[in-house]
């Protein structure tokens, strides 16, 4: 049966699809449709987590390249509206706040009958949550593709199958799935890397700050990042604290940046206090104390770095649109699905621990509990893998 089932609108015309190499990451699709207005209006939604609106960047070039007189809009949550805002393919951002109760289901038919009057072409939903379906639906665009999700695909006029099991399969591809119908081959990191743009003004209030912290034009910015977007994916404070101490010891030149989101800066505060308890007194000033950075403000902060470290997480994605050496901590995710997404001569590192039965998981419940798959990561390890991808990396200074 072909992974993909259309319902065509009066608007949508089929035409042959390209024929899919056998060692194509996309499913072969029988069909593509084709519009004979090149001036579609294109919706795209994708809300909840940083890191999954940061995977669907590389769809949003294929898409403005494949239709370069298309309008596109972007609806996404607010937390991640910063990595599309200012996108150059992408003409307006649709910030949609999650609300509670009988007020979110007020909120999101009123945000509906707003997407309906905007009158778009084609809706793909990049999500598949019940709330994005709900959305994609209610823009009423006569073509609306999205996953083959059971109680959900009625939704759609165009699904496409996504097998229910985690496998070693990349974000970004799966998400490209949803481009297949629409005749956009498979996705190539060289030509259609991840990507947030940097607003100029923020770069300079960034090197500001770190001019003001003691980093100097030729020193190495180290980012080390502490928080995730849950448990399973945080690495204990004292192997960071071990981590970002070593490589500041290591290098005159190295300042290390501790950065975290909103709700662990206690963290970062006992990661960087800890740190400088294990340097010299003459050291102790390589940890910088800079305070937090936006997600706009981290983007440029990586642009100027040398070296990210952080777990599989939002700002380790943000890392993957710049150039930086890239160190991932991979727990219950696998680096296969969510490594950064971009041209192989930027050098970037996995550490994880292998030979556990429990990797990948649903991030619910730690079958061990005591969540090995993090813990056994060692410092040296992580120590090592930055030092490999610091020698490989344009930006020693």
């Amino acid at each position: 049966m072909s992974p993909i089932s259309t319902n065509l609108s009066a608007d949508a015309q089929i035409a042959p699809i390209p024929q899919v190499g056998p060692n194509s990451q996309v499913a072969p699709n029988p069909q593509i449709l084709t519009f004979s207005n090149p001036h579609i209006r294109l919706l795209l939604i994708r809300l909840r987590e940083i890191g999954d609106v940061v995977f669907t960047t590389p769809a949003v070039r294929a898409l403005g390249q494949r239709f370069p007189d298309a309008h596109i809009s972007y609806l996404v949550e607010p937390a991640a509206a910063p990595v599309v805002t200012g996108h150059p393919h992408i003409h307006d951002v649709i910030v949609a706040p999650r609300a509670k109760g009988l007020r979110a289901l007020w909120t999101d038919m009123t945000l509906g009958r707003r997407l309906h009057a905007m009158a778009y072409d084609v809706a793909i939903d990049f999500h598949g949550g019940p709330r994005a379906s709900l959305l994609t639906w209610l823009s009423g665009a006569p073509v609306r593709i999205g996953y083959d999700i059971a109680g959900r695909a009625w939704m759609y006029t165009t699904r496409v199958a996504r097998p229910r099991e985690l496998r070693a399969r990349h974000s970004v591809v799966n998400q490209w799935d949803l481009l297949a119908p629409l005749g956009i081959g498979p996705p190539d990191p060289d030509t259609c890397p991840v990507e947030m743009p940097i607003d100029p003004d923020t770069a300079r209030l960034v090197a500001d700050r770190l001019a003001r912290a003691g980093a100097g034009p030729g020193d190495a910015i180290v980012v080390v990042h502490v928080s995730a977007g849950n448990p399973f994916r945080r690495w204990p404070i004292a192997s960071f604290a071990a981590v970002a101490a070593a490589l500041a010891a290591s290098d005159a030149r190295r300042r290390v940046v501790i950065t975290s989101g909103p709700s662990d800066r206690d963290a970062a505060a006992r990661v960087m206090a800890d740190a400088r308890t294990r340097l010299a007194a003459a050291e102790q000033a390589r940890v910088l104390q800079c305070g937090e950075f936006s997600l706009p403000e981290l983007r440029a902060l990586v642009d100027r770095a040398a070296l990210y470290i952080g777990g599989d997480s939002g700002p380790l994605h943000i890392a993957a649109t710049s150039q930086v050496a890239i160190v991932g901590l991979y727990g219950p995710t696998l680096p296969a699905r969510s490594a950064p997404w971009r041209a192989a001569r930027w050098p970037a590192e996995a550490v994880e621990t292998s030979g556990l039965s429990c990797r990948p998981c649903n991030q619910r419940t730690c079958e061990p509990g005591d969540f090995r798959c993090l813990t056994r990561i060692e410092p040296a390890r992580v120590v090592e893998a930055a030092n490999r991808a610091l020698s490989r990396s344009s930006r020693q200074h």
